[in-house]
C-alpha cells in the first residue's frame, strides 16, 4: 500500500513559510538566525508540538521534532533540509525539505501509520552561508570528524564562529549570532551515527531537466565532484588618457582573451556534448576599478563540476596550461579555494525511493546533482540519499524559482513511502552487504 500525503496540508505550509522573510516582489530573503529564520522556525516548531513531536536543538542551532517509534532502543530516521535562503531567493529552495519533513510526520500522526524507528524532521542551520559564509557551514561542523580532511579543514568549528557578515547585520560575526539566538542547544543533540540510521533530503532540482523530459520527480544517484579556483592575472597600471595602446599591459584584457580560449578548450574536452560538465565563471575583480586607469590586476573564479574524476583531471590539465602561458603581455597564476569528491548516495536508500515512485505511479527518472547540499556532508556520516521536484523552467536560487503544490506533495509522498521502507527493511538490507 502506497501512503499519499495532503495536498491540502503542503499548500498551506507553502503559502506560510513565504511570508517569511518575503522580500515583497515575489520570493524571499530570510538569511540565517535572522528574525525571518525565526519566523519560520516558531513555525516549524508549532506544527510539530501539535502532532506531539518532541523538539530538540543542538549547540550549532540545528532543530530536530521527532516522532516517537515502537521501538525505543531503534535508531532515528531523519529528513532534513534548511530554512535559510540567498538573499532575494525564492519559497522553495531549503524549505521544502523542511516542509516534506513535516509533512511526512504530520501524515504519520493522521493515519496513525505504524513505523518502528522514530522518524525526525530536521532542520540544518546555514546551509546557504549567504550572510555568513561559508554554504553548507553547520552540516560541516556537525559532519567534521567524519570529512576527507582536505575538506574538513574548511569547517574547523573555531574558524566557522568567526565568519563575518556579508551584508547588514547586527552581529560582527556568526558566533555572535549563535549565542543571541534562541535557538542554541546541547552538543548531545548534534546528529550523530549512534543516535541515527539513514537520512533524506527532499529539494527542487535546481535545473531544467526533469521538466525537460516532462517528469515530476527524481531519484538522486549522486552529488557530482567539483572544483573551484581562482585565476589572476598581473600587468601594471597606467593612466588611461597618456599610455599607448601598444605598451599595455592589460589586466582585464588578458583576462577576457583566457577566458574566451578557456571555453573553446574547454569544450573540447568532452565535445560539447556532455550535459553533465558544467564550468562557471561567478565572480570576477579588477584593481584600480577606475575609469581613467589601465588595470593592473584581474582575477576571476572558475566553477568546473562532472562526477567523473577523469573528466575533472582533464579539465584541471588544461587550466594549468593555460596559466602557465602569458596573455596580453600578463602573467597568470590559479589558486584552489574549494575541491570535492563526488558523493554517491547509498544504494537502498535509492531503491526505495525508486520503488515509490513506481507505487505512487509518478513519473519520475534517475537523476545527478551539480549543485551542493547538506546530504553530501551527512552522507560520510550515515547512509543518506536525495529526492528532487520539478522546478519551474529549472530556475532556482531566485525569486522566480518554483515548485507546484502537486509536484511538492508527490515529492513528499514518495519521500513518505519510501522511509517507511527504510523503517521496515533498511537494517536487514544493510546486513546482507
Amino acid at each position: 500500500m502506497a501512503y499519499k500525503c495532503s495536498l491540502e496540508r503542503m499548500s498551506d505550509k507553502i503559502k506560510t513559510f513565504a511570508q517569511y522573510g518575503d522580500a515583497g516582489h515575489g520570493g524571499i530573503t530570510r538569511y540565517s538566525l535572522s528574525e525571518a529564520s525565526t519566523q519560520a522556525r516558531e513555525e516549524f516548531v508549532r506544527r510539530m508540538t501539535a502532532i506531539g513531536a518532541k523538539i530538540e536543538c543542538d549547540d550549532v542551532a540545528c532543530m530536530y521534532a521527532t516522532l516517537e517509534g515502537s521501538d525505543p532502543n531503534a535508531k532515528r530516521i531523519v529528513m532534513a533540509s534548511h530554512v535559510d535562503s540567498v538573499k532575494n531567493g525564492g519559497n522553495y529552495d531549503g524549505i521544502e525539505g523542511v516542509m516534506t519533513g513535516m509533512e511526512v510526520l504530520e501524515t504519520v500522526a493522521e493515519q496513525k501509520i505504524p513505523h518502528r524507528h522514530p522518524l525526525t524532521a530536521m532542520i540544518w542551520t546555514n546551509e546557504e552561508g549567504s550572510l555568513y559564509p561559508p554554504a553548507m557551514m553547520c552540516s560541516g561542523i556537525i559532519c567534521h570528524d567524519y570529512l576527507p580532511a582536505d575538506l574538513a579543514k574548511n569547517f574547523e568549528y573555531d574558524n566557522m564562529m568567526k565568519a563575518e557578515p556579508m551584508d547588514e547585520s547586527p552581529f560582527k560575526n556568526f558566533g555572535e549570532a549563535l549565542a543571541a539566538s534562541k535557538w542554541k542547544g546541547d552538543k548531545a543533540n548534534r546528529l550523530s551515527p549512534d543516535k541515527y540510521l539513514c537520512m533524506f533530503e527532499t529539494h527542487l532540482e535546481q535545473g531544467p531537466i526533469l521538466e525537460d523530459n516532462g517528469n515530476e520527480v527524481g531519484a538522486v544517484q549522486l552529488v557530482m565532484g567539483m572544483f573551484n579556483y581562482r585565476v589572476r592575472f598581473h600587468g601594471f597600471t597606467a593612466h588611461a588618457g597618456t599610455f599607448p595602446m601598444a605598451k599595455r599591459h592589460d589586466a582585464l584584457y588578458a583576462a577576457s582573451a583566457f577566458l574566451v580560449k578557456m571555453h573553446e578548450e574547454f569544450d573540447k574536452i568532452e565535445q560539447g556534448i556532455d550535459p553533465e560538465f558544467v564550468y562557471t565563471t561567478g565572480e570576477i575583480y579588477v584593481h584600480p576599478c577606475i575609469h581613467t586607469c589601465i588595470n593592473d590586476e584581474a582575477e576571476f573564479s572558475l566553477d568546473v563540476r562532472h562526477p567523473d574524476p577523469a573528466v575533472r583531471e582533464r579539465v584541471m590539465a588544461k587550466l594549468k596550461e593555460m596559466a602557465a602561458q602569458e596573455w596580453c603581455g600578463c602573467t597568470c597564476d590559479i589558486e584552489e579555494q574549494w575541491v570535492r569528491d563526488t558523493v554517491n548516495f547509498n544504494k537502498h536508500l535509492i531503491g526505495y525511493v525508486e520503488e515509490s515512485m513506481d507505487e505512487l505511479g509518478l513519473k519520475w527518472q534517475k537523476i545527478l546533482s551539480g549543485a551542493g547540499h547538506d546530504a553530501q556532508f551527512c552522507a560520510y556520516v550515515i547512509p543518506t540519499t536525495m529526492i528532487f521536484s520539478r522546478t519551474q523552467k529549472g530556475l532556482s536560487h531566485c525569486e522566480d524559482e518554483h515548485v507546484s503544490d502537486e509536484d511538492a506533495t508527490a515529492a513528499a509522498s514518495a519521500c513518505l513511502n519510501a522511509v517507511l521502507k527504510a523503517d521496515a527493511r533498511f537494517e536487514d538490507d544493510l546486513a546482507k552487504d
